[in-house]
Parts: structure tokens; sequence; C-alpha cells
């Protein structure tokens, strides 16, 4: 007797799926022959479904094995990753062993830079050369440009660039602009981030607006080399508002190249907080806005003297000295050096000079420095010899004194040709000393072509007249003069005078005949 296992469903449409078996695995049931399939009748409704699952022992094993195989595989690979084996493509061995590699070759550059006194604190983050021969091939190099490692520890930024690809191409184009090769270390000192700078992106454009500006291209390596920090601008920011501000205050369009040219440093100053204070500034000492414009474009430079830390303590102590206030415009203009240097120190050494040679007051010291500002810079021994001179000439000490406070100039022109015009004085014109002490702008005409020629004229004419007279006027003036039968009482002392329009129109000599402090004499 055969014993048959009988399930039995009550609904034929459910699947039965064996819990055990992998998705993956093809397994082929063997049904029973029809006989051992049957259908009671007698249930009506109800079916049973007879079956007999049936598969072999060894395919039952072979599905285990496949599915061990499946787990393990996965652990094995896991392993070999935790073990640092390179048979697996998904590893990542390389990669961190290039990144252990980068960081103790780093450790080498640091360590190579130090011994040489570099400190590569703030080189972190930057791409540096992986080997310290090519960090040594960039600091020969900079050597060989004039930079000490002093000058690398101002600016250790500049170990970042690349000698072939970013210093070569740099400095070929600013020696092909017109730079100095003799200005690269001061260059590169002064703008080391040029390095960075890209030619054709970063440099030829700044130049070209350089050019833009009426700057003459003989004049760009200049303009250069005095402000190297012009290249980092951009090119629509301070420099353009800094033109544009000038020229809306007066300066001519025209001058604008030769104001950048002489004083680049504008361009990198900012409208609202340097020019238009210090110029607001003068325009409240009185003055005008058009004779600031005028002494921009021949002394540009003045914008860059500080308006708090000089200008405005030069001016009170110059009314702390007995210049007059209204007088300010005047000194200012005739010596804008005067509201930049440091100037109470001078102001108080010439001032106990002056007193100890020649016994002047307070008052006596505010007159000379309203009537030659330059006197502050004026050496000590010039001003000596000046005095000693009138002394020896035969003036006494208040004469002198009236000479100098009357015309403080006779204290820095060139003695040998005082000495000249002295004698001719005394030999030809065979007049009284006096006359000098009225008039000792006398020694500031030019004896050939001035002195002699005209009073050859008035002795021809047979006038007599005051040294003033016939010095203190134009050639045309003069003309007119010897044209009168007589003398008109108002002329003949008339006193030389300044004004703000003669100032303005003097050339760039005439004031900068006083500009050194030197201890030699002036000339």
């Amino acid at each position: 007797m055969s014993i048959r296992s009988y399930v039995g469903i009550r609904k034929p449409s459910l699947l039965l799926v064996h819990p055990e078996l992998p998705a993956f695995t093809y397994w082929r049931p063997q049904i029973t022959s029809l006989s051992t399939l049957g259908i009671t009748r007698n249930h009506g409704s109800r079916i049973t479904l007879i079956t007999r699952s049936q598969y072999p022992v060894a395919d039952r094993t072979s599905v285990s094995s496949s599915r061990d195989a499946s787990v393990s595989k996965p652990d094995t690979a896991h392993l070999r990753r935790k073990q640092g084996g390179s048979s697996s493509l998904y590893s990542r061995p390389s990669l961190l062993e290039m990144k252990n590699e980068r960081i103790a070759n780093r450790a080498k550059v640091y360590d190579f830079l130090r011994g040489l006194g570099i400190v590569p604190d703030e080189l972190d983050g930057l791409e540096l050369p992986v080997t310290v021969e090519v960090m040594q091939e960039r600091i020969d190099f900079l050597h060989s440009l004039g930079l000490t490692i002093e000058d690398i520890n101002n600016y250790p930024l500049v170990l970042g660039c690349s000698v072939k690809k970013n210093m070569i191409p740099v400095l070929d184009y600013l020696g092909k602009l017109g730079v100095r090769k003799s200005t690269f270390t001061e260059f590169l000192r002064r703008y080391p981030q040029v390095l960075h700078a890209s030619v054709v992106v970063d440099l030829a454009p700044v130049v070209k607006y350089l050019q833009g500006l009426d700057i003459k291209p003989n004049d760009i390596p200049r303009v250069l080399e005095r402000y190297p920090e012009v290249l980092g601008f951009k090119l629509e920011g301070t420099m353009s508002t800094s033109v544009a501000y000038l020229v809306g205050i007066g300066v001519g369009r025209r001058e604008v190249g030769v104001v950048l040219t002489r004083y680049p440093e504008i361009l990198g100053m900012r409208v609202g907080r340097v020019i238009k204070p210090f110029v607001e500034y003068l325009e409240s000492l009185g003055i005008p806005r058009l004779a600031i414009a005028k002494l921009i474009e021949k002394k540009p430079h003045i914008l860059g003297f500080g308006l708090e830390e000089r200008v405005k303590p030069n001016v009170e102590s110059l009314l702390e000295f007995h210049v007059r206030k209204g007088a300010l415009p005047l000194v200012v203009a005739q010596y804008p050096e005067i509201i930049g240097i440091d100037l109470k120190p001078k102001l108080l050494g010439q001032h106990n000079l002056l007193n100890s040679i020649i016994d002047s007051s307070p008052e006596d010291f505010g007159s000379i420095v309203e009537k030659m500002p330059q006197v502050v810079s004026v050496s000590n021994s010039a001003i000596t010899k000046h005095v000693d001179f009138l002394k020896n000439c035969g003036f006494s000490l208040q004469q002198t004194r009236k000479m100098v406070v009357g015309c403080p100039q006779v204290l820095a022109l060139n003695l040998d040709i005082m000495k000249l015009i002295f004698d001719y004085f005394q030999k030809e014109m065979k007049r009284p000393l006096d006359d000098l002490v009225a008039f000792p702008a006398f020694f500031t005409y030019g004896l050939e072509s001035t002195i002699k020629p005209r009073h050859k004229m008035i002795l021809k004419r047979g006038l007599k007249c005051s040294l003033s007279w016939f010095l203190n006027c134009s050639d045309e003036k003069f003309e007119e003069r010897m044209k009168y039968d007589t003398i008109d009482l108002d002329e003949m002392d008339t006193v030389p005078s300044l004004d703000m329009n003669s100032l303005m129109e003097r050339s760039d000599e005439s004031a900068s005949e006083y500009e050194e402090d030197s201890d030699d004499e002036y000339v």
C-alpha cells in the first residue's frame, strides 16, 4: 500500500513559492503521472488538486551552494578592501597613497623653506611644487631678480608662481613696454602680485587704458616704474572717477596726461575720501577752485599730502608763527610743499636762527615766511653766509634786517652773482646804500639782461628815479616810461607785489628753486 501526499487548495489561482529557493535559481518541478491526479466528483464546487513536488537532493545541494556563494563573495570583497588589496576594481588604495605622498612632500617643502628662513604659514591651501627641487628653482629665480628672503616673507604667495608660466611672461611683457630691468627689484617689492597676473587679461588692458588718458607711450614705462600698483586697478573704478573729478574742477583735459605722468598715484586715490576733501580744504583757506586746479597741474604731488596728518597741522603752525590768515593762499600757492613737510621744527629752527643773526621779531619772521615760504627749507649755512655778505657790504644790522624782511630772497640767491650786481651798483651807478635798503629786490634782477640796459637808458634820458621805478615793471611798461617828460610820483616807490593770478602763471622752475632741503648753499 503506497502513501501519497495530498494538498488541498480551495483557490487554484494561488501561487506556491518555495521560501528557500533563490530568486535566480532555475528549478523544474516534477509532476506525478495522471494516474496519481484525481478529481473528486462527489464534492460539487470544491476542487481538490493532488500534486506531488519532487526534486533531487543534488539539486537542493546545488541551490544551497549557490546561495552560500552569493553571500560569501561580497564578504570576501569587503575583506579585501579592508585589507588594502589591489585586485578589486572598486578599491581606492592609490588615491590614499597619493594623498599621503602629497602630505609628505609638502612637509619636506616646508622644512626646506624654514631652513632658508622663510615662514610658510601663509602657504596653507596654496598649490605648491611637489618637490623641493622645483621650489629651489623658484627661489633662485627670485634671488636673480634681486629679491631677498625678507622680500619673500613679505609676500610668500609669490612662491605659488611658476617660473615658466607666470614670472617669465610677465617680466618679458614689462621689458617690452620699456620698464628698465634695473627697476624690476623695486617694482616687485612694491607690487609682487603682478607675477600672478595674466598679460592678456590683466596687464595689457590697463596699459591701453593709460594710453587713452593721453599718457604718451614713451612715458608708460616711467609711470609703471613709479606706481606699479596701477596694474592691479579696475578700469572703470577709482581711475576713471579721479580723472573725471580733476577735469570737473578745472584741470585742463590736455593736461591730464602730463599730470598723471608726473604723479600717477592719483589713479589710486578715492575722490570722496582723498581728492575732494583736499580741494575743499584749500578752498576754505581762500584759494579759488580754478587756482587749485592750476596748482594741481603744476604740482600734482600735493594731492598726496595727508590732509589730517600734515596739511591741517601745518596750516595751524603757520598761523602760530605769525603768518596772517589772509596771506595763507599766497603762501601755499608760492610753495605748495610747505603744507606737506614736517613743518613745525623747520619754522622753529629758522625763527631762532634769524632772531640770533639779525635780531628779527616774531612778526618779522611771519612777514618773511609770507613773502618767501621757501625760507623754511633754506639751509642754515646759506642764510648765515648771505647775512654776512650784506654786513660786509657795509649795511648795518638794522639795515640788513630791513632788507631781509623786505625781500627774503636775498637769503637764497647766488652769492657770486650778488657780488657782481653790488659791484656794478657801487662803481657804475654810484648810488647810496639806502637805495638798496629801500629796494633789496634789486639783487633779484639780471645784471646783463635788465639792470645794465635800463640804467643806460635812464642816464641817456637824464632821469632821476628810484630803483623800483625803472626795474619793477615789464619791458613794455619801461619803454612807455621812457617817453615821460616827468616822473609820476605815484609810481616812484612801487613795491613789488604778488597776486594769485601771477603765481598760477609762474613756471615750475621758479618754485622748484628752493624745493630741496639740504645743507648745501642755494644757488
